[in-house]
C-alpha cells in the first residue's frame, strides 16, 4: 500500500512540473536561398520520369526525357 501511495505521489509531482513548463517554441520558417531559383517540372510522355522543362525534349505531341522516346511515340 505504501508503494502504491509513493508510486502516486511521484507521477502527481511528474505531472505538475511537466505542466508548468512553457511550451516549445515552434521553428521559424525556412528560408529558399536567394540565388537558387525553382525549376519547373514536366513528366516524360513515355516513361513519367521527371525532369526540368528546360533539359526535355518537347514536340507538339508532348515532352519526353530523350530523343529517343521522342522518336518512339512520333516515329
Amino acid at each position: 500500500m505504501k508503494l502504491l501511495i509513493v508510486i502516486l505521489a511521484i507521477a502527481v509531482g511528474i505531472w505538475l512540473w511537466r505542466s508548468r513548463r512553457p511550451p516549445p517554441q515552434a521553428a521559424p520558417p525556412r528560408k529558399r536561398p536567394a540565388g537558387k531559383a525553382v525549376a519547373e517540372m514536366t513528366r516524360c510522355a513515355v516513361c513519367g520520369l521527371h525532369l526540368p522543362l528546360a533539359d526535355a525534349e518537347r514536340s507538339a505531341r508532348g515532352t519526353y526525357c530523350s530523343v529517343e522516346h521522342r522518336r518512339q511515340i512520333e516515329g
